[in-house]
């Protein structure tokens, strides 16, 4: 099964855009996962499990890096168009 998902990250710190843009670095390491980011959100797609283990795994690792920070995430369990506008 496919999952997109939205990811947003808001670090509870002065230096915002660090922690932002290492975040999204990391999520180019998993090669299974399509990854497009714009000026709101960072969209990733992909195998359900290997995209929730990659949001566990790299949620954690930001929060032991960078202390504090929230994540806002929406869910659906198909396959989006992620190149869609209008």
């Amino acid at each position: 099964m496919i999952l997109t998902a939205e990811i947003s990250m808001y670090p509870l710190a002065d230096n915002y855009l660090e922690p932002i843009h290492w975040f999204i670095k990391r999520l180019d390491n998993y090669p299974g996962i399509v990854r497009l980011t714009n000026a709101m959100a960072t969209q990733v797609q992909g195998d359900y499990q290997e995209v929730m283990s990659m949001l566990a795994c790299e949620m954690r690792a930001a929060h032991e890096q960078f202390g504090k920070a929230v994540f806002v995430c929406k869910f659906i369990g198909s396959e989006l168009d992620l190149s869609h506008s209008e």
